[in-house]
Protein backbone atom coordinates (compact mmCIF):
# COMPACT_ATOMS: atom_id res chain seq x y z
CA UNK A 1 0.00 0.00 0.00
CA UNK A 2 1.26 3.80 -0.88
CA UNK A 3 1.18 6.59 1.50
CA UNK A 4 0.87 4.74 4.73
CA UNK A 5 2.24 7.29 7.27
CA UNK A 6 -0.55 9.54 7.67
CA UNK A 7 -0.38 12.47 10.22
CA UNK A 8 -3.62 14.00 11.16
CA UNK A 9 -3.96 17.19 13.06
CA UNK A 10 -6.65 17.64 15.60
CA UNK A 11 -7.92 14.86 18.60
CA UNK A 12 -12.09 16.48 18.88
CA UNK A 13 -14.60 13.81 16.60
CA UNK A 14 -13.29 13.82 13.28
CA UNK A 15 -9.25 13.18 13.91
CA UNK A 16 -9.91 10.23 16.27
CA UNK A 17 -12.58 8.74 14.25
CA UNK A 18 -10.44 8.66 10.99
CA UNK A 19 -7.63 7.29 12.96
CA UNK A 20 -9.95 4.37 13.86
CA UNK A 21 -10.35 3.60 10.29
CA UNK A 22 -7.04 4.40 8.96
CA UNK A 23 -5.59 2.01 11.43
CA UNK A 24 -8.05 -0.63 10.77
CA UNK A 25 -7.24 -0.76 7.00
CA UNK A 26 -3.43 -0.67 8.13
CA UNK A 27 -1.94 2.62 7.74
CA UNK A 28 0.23 4.03 10.43
CA UNK A 29 -1.37 7.37 11.88
CA UNK A 30 -0.04 10.07 14.32
CA UNK A 31 -2.42 12.57 15.86
CA UNK A 32 -1.27 15.85 17.37
CA UNK A 33 -3.53 17.82 19.54
CA UNK A 34 -2.31 21.42 20.80
CA UNK A 35 -4.16 20.81 24.21
CA UNK A 36 -1.90 18.92 26.78
CA UNK A 37 -4.66 15.69 26.69
CA UNK A 38 -8.18 15.19 25.00
CA UNK A 39 -10.04 18.57 25.63
CA UNK A 40 -12.63 18.77 28.09
CA UNK A 41 -16.33 20.33 27.93
CA UNK A 42 -18.22 21.47 24.34
CA UNK A 43 -21.99 21.31 23.37
CA UNK A 44 -23.62 18.09 23.57
CA UNK A 45 -24.17 16.79 19.97
CA UNK A 46 -25.73 14.57 18.24
CA UNK A 47 -25.09 11.49 16.29
CA UNK A 48 -27.65 10.88 13.43
CA UNK A 49 -28.60 8.97 10.49
CA UNK A 50 -25.32 7.57 8.56
CA UNK A 51 -23.53 8.68 11.76
CA UNK A 52 -25.21 5.99 14.13
CA UNK A 53 -24.41 3.22 11.48
CA UNK A 54 -20.66 4.43 11.80
CA UNK A 55 -20.87 4.43 15.35
CA UNK A 56 -22.29 0.85 15.10
CA UNK A 57 -19.40 -0.27 13.16
CA UNK A 58 -16.67 1.46 15.54
CA UNK A 59 -18.29 -0.91 18.28
CA UNK A 60 -19.21 2.04 20.43
CA UNK A 61 -22.79 3.20 19.90
CA UNK A 62 -24.03 1.31 22.79
CA UNK A 63 -21.55 2.82 24.58
CA UNK A 64 -23.07 6.10 23.21
CA UNK A 65 -26.35 5.27 24.10
CA UNK A 66 -24.86 4.82 27.63
CA UNK A 67 -23.46 7.97 27.87
CA UNK A 68 -26.14 9.51 25.97
CA UNK A 69 -27.86 13.00 27.91
CA UNK A 70 -30.49 10.77 28.52
CA UNK A 71 -33.03 14.18 29.09
CA UNK A 72 -36.57 13.77 29.37
CA UNK A 73 -38.05 17.27 28.12
CA UNK A 74 -37.32 20.70 28.15
CA UNK A 75 -38.87 23.91 29.37
CA UNK A 76 -39.12 27.84 28.75
CA UNK A 77 -38.86 29.68 31.61
CA UNK A 78 -39.74 33.81 31.36
CA UNK A 79 -36.94 36.31 33.36
CA UNK A 80 -40.09 36.77 36.16
CA UNK A 81 -39.84 32.62 36.91
CA UNK A 82 -43.02 31.99 35.01
CA UNK A 83 -42.88 28.94 32.88
CA UNK A 84 -44.48 29.67 29.40
CA UNK A 85 -43.58 26.44 27.78
CA UNK A 86 -43.18 22.90 28.32
CA UNK A 87 -42.81 19.87 26.25
CA UNK A 88 -41.67 15.97 27.06
CA UNK A 89 -41.72 14.80 23.23
CA UNK A 90 -38.06 16.94 22.49
CA UNK A 91 -35.48 18.96 23.75
CA UNK A 92 -34.32 22.37 21.49
CA UNK A 93 -30.39 20.68 21.48
CA UNK A 94 -31.59 16.94 20.51
CA UNK A 95 -35.02 17.25 19.20
CA UNK A 96 -37.30 14.11 19.34
CA UNK A 97 -37.31 11.83 22.37
CA UNK A 98 -38.13 8.90 20.45
CA UNK A 99 -35.99 9.66 17.68
CA UNK A 100 -33.09 6.79 17.18
CA UNK A 101 -30.79 10.10 17.65
CA UNK A 102 -27.97 9.94 20.39
CA UNK A 103 -27.43 12.89 22.32
CA UNK A 104 -24.32 12.89 24.13
CA UNK A 105 -21.65 15.10 25.43
CA UNK A 106 -19.02 16.40 23.16
CA UNK A 107 -15.70 15.01 25.36
CA UNK A 108 -17.45 11.43 26.21
CA UNK A 109 -18.08 10.91 22.03
CA UNK A 110 -14.30 11.97 21.44
CA UNK A 111 -13.08 9.93 24.52
CA UNK A 112 -15.33 6.46 23.40
CA UNK A 113 -13.86 7.11 19.90
CA UNK A 114 -10.33 8.01 21.07
CA UNK A 115 -10.37 4.68 23.06
CA UNK A 116 -11.66 2.38 20.77
CA UNK A 117 -8.97 3.56 18.59
CA UNK A 118 -6.49 1.51 20.31
CA UNK A 119 -2.67 1.77 20.95
CA UNK A 120 -1.08 1.45 18.04
CA UNK A 121 -1.93 5.52 17.22
CA UNK A 122 0.14 7.49 18.30
CA UNK A 123 -0.68 10.60 20.27
CA UNK A 124 1.15 13.57 20.21
CA UNK A 125 -0.59 15.90 22.61
CA UNK A 126 0.56 19.93 23.87
CA UNK A 127 2.16 20.50 19.67
CA UNK A 128 0.99 21.60 16.63
CA UNK A 129 2.06 22.30 13.20
CA UNK A 130 3.68 25.07 12.85
CA UNK A 131 4.99 24.33 8.75
CA UNK A 132 4.12 21.96 6.02
CA UNK A 133 6.49 21.46 2.82
CA UNK A 134 4.99 18.98 0.31
CA UNK A 135 6.95 17.63 -2.64
CA UNK A 136 6.24 14.38 -4.50
CA UNK A 137 7.41 12.37 -2.15
CA UNK A 138 5.99 12.70 0.98
CA UNK A 139 4.64 16.29 3.77
CA UNK A 140 7.54 17.40 5.64
CA UNK A 141 6.22 18.47 9.34
CA UNK A 142 7.48 21.22 11.41
CA UNK A 143 5.83 20.66 15.01
CA UNK A 144 5.83 24.05 17.04
CA UNK A 145 7.73 21.87 19.47
CA UNK A 146 10.82 21.84 17.35
CA UNK A 147 10.66 18.50 16.11
CA UNK A 148 10.57 17.68 11.77
CA UNK A 149 8.85 14.67 10.84
CA UNK A 150 7.96 13.91 6.76
CA UNK A 151 4.46 12.25 6.37
CA UNK A 152 3.35 10.78 3.18
CA UNK A 153 -0.13 12.92 3.97
CA UNK A 154 -1.49 15.09 5.98
CA UNK A 155 -5.42 15.64 7.68
CA UNK A 156 -6.57 18.55 9.15
CA UNK A 157 -9.42 17.91 11.76
CA UNK A 158 -9.09 20.91 13.44
CA UNK A 159 -11.73 22.62 13.45
CA UNK A 160 -13.30 25.95 12.11
CA UNK A 161 -10.29 27.64 13.10
CA UNK A 162 -7.85 25.29 11.34
CA UNK A 163 -4.33 25.21 11.43
CA UNK A 164 -3.96 22.76 8.86
CA UNK A 165 -6.05 25.01 6.47
CA UNK A 166 -4.32 28.19 6.66
CA UNK A 167 -0.51 26.64 6.07
CA UNK A 168 -2.11 24.67 2.99
CA UNK A 169 -4.73 26.75 1.55
CA UNK A 170 -4.39 30.06 3.18
CA UNK A 171 -6.52 33.07 5.07
CA UNK A 172 -9.39 31.79 6.81
CA UNK A 173 -11.22 34.96 5.70
CA UNK A 174 -11.83 33.34 2.37
CA UNK A 175 -13.62 30.35 3.95
CA UNK A 176 -15.36 31.67 6.72
CA UNK A 177 -18.88 32.67 6.36
CA UNK A 178 -20.86 34.21 9.64
CA UNK A 179 -23.75 33.42 10.09
CA UNK A 180 -25.05 36.30 12.78
CA UNK A 181 -24.43 34.82 16.09
CA UNK A 182 -21.83 33.92 18.48
CA UNK A 183 -22.57 31.01 21.31
CA UNK A 184 -20.45 30.42 24.37
CA UNK A 185 -20.76 27.06 25.97
CA UNK A 186 -19.44 25.56 29.74
CA UNK A 187 -19.74 23.29 32.30
CA UNK A 188 -21.18 24.45 35.44
CA UNK A 189 -22.75 22.44 39.33
CA UNK A 190 -26.52 21.92 38.95
CA UNK A 191 -27.63 24.45 40.64
CA UNK A 192 -30.72 24.89 39.53
CA UNK A 193 -31.67 21.55 40.71
CA UNK A 194 -32.70 20.36 36.83
CA UNK A 195 -33.42 16.42 36.59
CA UNK A 196 -32.87 14.56 32.63
CA UNK A 197 -34.12 18.28 32.06
CA UNK A 198 -33.17 21.31 29.66
CA UNK A 199 -34.38 25.33 30.08
CA UNK A 200 -34.28 27.90 28.02
CA UNK A 201 -33.82 31.69 29.63
CA UNK A 202 -35.25 33.98 26.47
CA UNK A 203 -33.91 37.38 26.52
CA UNK A 204 -36.44 39.67 25.05
CA UNK A 205 -35.91 41.40 21.72
CA UNK A 206 -33.09 38.42 20.86
CA UNK A 207 -33.21 35.53 18.70
CA UNK A 208 -30.64 34.57 21.37
CA UNK A 209 -30.66 34.08 25.29
CA UNK A 210 -29.26 31.21 27.71
CA UNK A 211 -30.28 27.42 28.37
CA UNK A 212 -28.57 25.12 30.83
CA UNK A 213 -29.35 21.18 30.86
CA UNK A 214 -28.32 18.55 33.43
CA UNK A 215 -25.99 16.35 31.90
CA UNK A 216 -24.03 13.52 34.19
CA UNK A 217 -26.50 12.28 36.32
CA UNK A 218 -28.00 15.11 37.15
CA UNK A 219 -25.00 16.51 38.74
CA UNK A 220 -23.52 18.84 36.23
CA UNK A 221 -25.16 21.60 33.53
CA UNK A 222 -24.24 22.92 30.30
CA UNK A 223 -24.22 26.23 29.74
CA UNK A 224 -25.42 27.83 26.48
CA UNK A 225 -25.29 31.67 25.77
CA UNK A 226 -25.53 33.27 22.80
CA UNK A 227 -26.23 36.87 20.90
CA UNK A 228 -27.20 38.22 17.95
CA UNK A 229 -23.90 39.94 16.21
CA UNK A 230 -24.20 40.82 12.24
CA UNK A 231 -20.80 41.18 11.60
CA UNK A 232 -17.98 39.11 13.65
CA UNK A 233 -17.29 40.65 17.01
CA UNK A 234 -13.90 41.41 17.86
CA UNK A 235 -12.09 39.40 20.51
CA UNK A 236 -8.86 37.65 20.96
CA UNK A 237 -8.96 33.66 20.56
CA UNK A 238 -6.19 33.32 22.53
CA UNK A 239 -7.22 34.98 25.29
CA UNK A 240 -10.26 33.18 27.50
CA UNK A 241 -10.94 35.68 29.98
CA UNK A 242 -11.77 38.21 27.16
CA UNK A 243 -13.94 35.64 25.75
CA UNK A 244 -15.91 35.60 29.12
CA UNK A 245 -15.91 39.34 29.09
CA UNK A 246 -17.16 39.77 26.34
CA UNK A 247 -20.16 37.68 26.67
CA UNK A 248 -20.84 38.59 30.47
CA UNK A 249 -21.03 42.59 29.09
CA UNK A 250 -23.76 41.21 26.22
CA UNK A 251 -25.79 39.63 28.93
CA UNK A 252 -25.30 42.58 31.66
CA UNK A 253 -29.17 43.41 31.30
CA UNK A 254 -30.42 39.91 31.82
CA UNK A 255 -32.78 38.91 34.38
CA UNK A 256 -34.67 35.49 35.84
CA UNK A 257 -31.49 32.87 36.29
CA UNK A 258 -29.03 34.59 33.82
CA UNK A 259 -26.95 36.30 36.09
CA UNK A 260 -26.67 33.06 38.39
CA UNK A 261 -25.86 31.04 35.28
CA UNK A 262 -23.06 33.94 34.37
CA UNK A 263 -21.06 33.59 37.64
CA UNK A 264 -20.67 30.01 37.23
CA UNK A 265 -18.83 30.86 34.04
CA UNK A 266 -16.15 32.52 35.68
CA UNK A 267 -14.61 29.38 37.30
CA UNK A 268 -15.85 27.66 34.73
CA UNK A 269 -12.47 25.22 33.34
CA UNK A 270 -13.74 24.12 29.75
CA UNK A 271 -15.33 27.51 28.13
CA UNK A 272 -15.48 27.53 24.97
CA UNK A 273 -16.54 31.01 22.98
CA UNK A 274 -17.11 31.38 19.08
CA UNK A 275 -18.96 32.56 16.32
CA UNK A 276 -21.57 30.68 14.52
CA UNK A 277 -19.66 30.17 10.89
CA UNK A 278 -19.46 28.61 8.44
CA UNK A 279 -16.34 27.05 6.20
CA UNK A 280 -17.06 26.53 2.56
CA UNK A 281 -13.86 25.76 0.40
CA UNK A 282 -14.37 24.85 -4.00
CA UNK A 283 -11.96 21.59 -3.14
CA UNK A 284 -10.84 19.82 0.43
CA UNK A 285 -7.39 18.81 -0.73
CA UNK A 286 -4.25 20.47 -1.55
CA UNK A 287 -1.67 18.01 -2.97
CA UNK A 288 -0.70 15.70 -0.21
CA UNK A 289 -3.21 17.41 2.88
CA UNK A 290 -7.23 17.48 2.66
CA UNK A 291 -9.35 18.65 5.27
CA UNK A 292 -11.89 16.96 7.40
CA UNK A 293 -15.07 17.59 9.14
CA UNK A 294 -14.97 21.65 10.72
CA UNK A 295 -11.88 22.35 8.82
CA UNK A 296 -13.21 21.62 5.34
CA UNK A 297 -17.09 22.10 6.09
CA UNK A 298 -18.02 23.18 9.01
CA UNK A 299 -21.79 23.48 9.24
CA UNK A 300 -22.76 25.55 12.05
CA UNK A 301 -23.96 24.80 15.24
CA UNK A 302 -27.06 25.38 13.87
CA UNK A 303 -26.79 22.59 11.55
CA UNK A 304 -27.16 20.17 14.05
CA UNK A 305 -24.92 17.88 12.12
CA UNK A 306 -21.24 19.01 12.64
CA UNK A 307 -20.77 15.15 14.25
CA UNK A 308 -22.74 12.92 11.89
CA UNK A 309 -20.64 14.95 9.10
CA UNK A 310 -17.44 14.66 10.97
CA UNK A 311 -17.87 10.63 11.47
CA UNK A 312 -19.22 10.36 8.22
CA UNK A 313 -16.45 12.02 6.90
CA UNK A 314 -13.85 10.45 8.53
CA UNK A 315 -15.43 6.71 7.65
CA UNK A 316 -15.48 7.94 3.93
CA UNK A 317 -12.34 9.04 3.38
CA UNK A 318 -10.67 6.65 5.10
CA UNK A 319 -12.49 4.01 3.05
CA UNK A 320 -11.37 5.81 -0.22
CA UNK A 321 -7.89 5.69 0.94
CA UNK A 322 -8.47 2.02 1.42
CA UNK A 323 -10.04 1.47 -1.78
CA UNK A 324 -7.58 3.32 -4.18
CA UNK A 325 -4.60 1.37 -2.02
CA UNK A 326 -3.24 5.16 -0.75
CA UNK A 327 -3.18 6.85 -3.81
CA UNK A 328 -4.15 10.14 -2.27
CA UNK A 329 -5.11 11.83 -5.86
CA UNK A 330 -7.91 9.31 -6.25
CA UNK A 331 -8.97 8.55 -2.90
CA UNK A 332 -9.17 12.42 -2.12
CA UNK A 333 -11.09 13.00 -5.23
CA UNK A 334 -13.24 10.36 -4.29
CA UNK A 335 -13.71 11.62 -1.37
CA UNK A 336 -14.72 14.93 -2.11
CA UNK A 337 -17.09 13.68 -5.42
CA UNK A 338 -19.08 11.04 -2.34
CA UNK A 339 -19.79 13.48 -0.02
CA UNK A 340 -20.01 17.13 -1.33
CA UNK A 341 -23.63 16.62 -2.19
CA UNK A 342 -23.91 15.63 1.74
CA UNK A 343 -22.18 18.64 3.39
CA UNK A 344 -23.95 21.05 1.12
CA UNK A 345 -27.52 19.74 1.77
CA UNK A 346 -26.24 20.41 5.97
CA UNK A 347 -24.75 23.97 5.05
CA UNK A 348 -28.19 24.91 3.32
CA UNK A 349 -30.14 23.16 6.34
CA UNK A 350 -27.74 25.69 8.71
CA UNK A 351 -28.65 28.76 6.27
CA UNK A 352 -32.47 27.59 6.44
CA UNK A 353 -32.74 27.49 10.07
CA UNK A 354 -30.51 30.17 10.99
CA UNK A 355 -33.09 32.86 8.84
CA UNK A 356 -35.84 31.00 10.44
CA UNK A 357 -34.80 32.09 13.88
CA UNK A 358 -34.54 36.15 12.86
CA UNK A 359 -37.88 36.16 10.53
CA UNK A 360 -39.24 34.36 13.41
CA UNK A 361 -38.03 36.66 16.36
CA UNK A 362 -38.55 39.75 13.59
CA UNK A 363 -42.65 38.57 13.67
CA UNK A 364 -42.78 37.80 17.59
CA UNK A 365 -40.95 40.64 19.55
CA UNK A 366 -44.14 42.11 19.06
CA UNK A 367 -46.91 39.54 20.24
CA UNK A 368 -48.78 40.72 23.20
CA UNK A 369 -49.82 36.64 24.58
CA UNK A 370 -47.76 35.70 26.95
CA UNK A 371 -45.59 32.69 25.50
CA UNK A 372 -45.92 32.91 22.02
CA UNK A 373 -42.65 33.53 21.17
CA UNK A 374 -41.83 30.03 23.02
CA UNK A 375 -44.49 28.57 21.51
CA UNK A 376 -43.47 29.52 18.32
CA UNK A 377 -40.07 28.39 19.06
CA UNK A 378 -41.52 25.12 20.12
CA UNK A 379 -43.66 24.79 17.00
CA UNK A 380 -40.00 26.16 14.32
CA UNK A 381 -37.96 23.13 16.70
CA UNK A 382 -40.20 20.54 15.03
CA UNK A 383 -39.74 21.78 11.18
CA UNK A 384 -36.29 21.88 11.93
CA UNK A 385 -35.58 18.50 12.95
CA UNK A 386 -38.35 17.47 10.05
CA UNK A 387 -35.64 19.19 7.86
CA UNK A 388 -32.48 17.59 9.48
CA UNK A 389 -34.09 13.93 9.42
CA UNK A 390 -34.97 14.57 5.71
CA UNK A 391 -30.95 15.53 4.68
CA UNK A 392 -29.43 12.64 7.31
CA UNK A 393 -31.91 9.66 5.55
CA UNK A 394 -30.87 11.23 2.05
CA UNK A 395 -27.39 9.51 2.50
CA UNK A 396 -26.64 5.93 2.80
CA UNK A 397 -22.97 4.59 3.77
CA UNK A 398 -21.02 2.36 1.58
CA UNK A 399 -19.15 -0.18 2.42
CA UNK A 400 -15.20 -0.29 2.04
Amino acid sequence: MRNRNVLISGASIAGPALAYWLDRYGFAVTVVERAPAMRPGGQAIDVRGPALDVAGRMGILDAARGLSTDLRGMSVVGQDGEELFRTTERTASGGDLASPDVEILRDDLAGLIAGAGGDRIEYLFDDSIAGLEQDGDGVRVIFHGGATRTFDLVVGADGLHSNVRRLAFGPEDAYLHHLGAHLGVWTAPNLLGLRRWQTIFPVPGSAWGAMAMSVRGDTELRVYMGFDSPEPVAYDPRDVRDQKRLLASRFADAGGEIPRLLETMRDAPDFHFDAMAQIRMDAWSAGRVALLGDAGYCGSPASGQGTSMAMVGAYVLAGELKAADGDHRAAFAAYEAELRDFVTANQRLAIANAARNRDRFATETGATEAGATELGMADAGEERMDDVHAVTNSYKLRDY
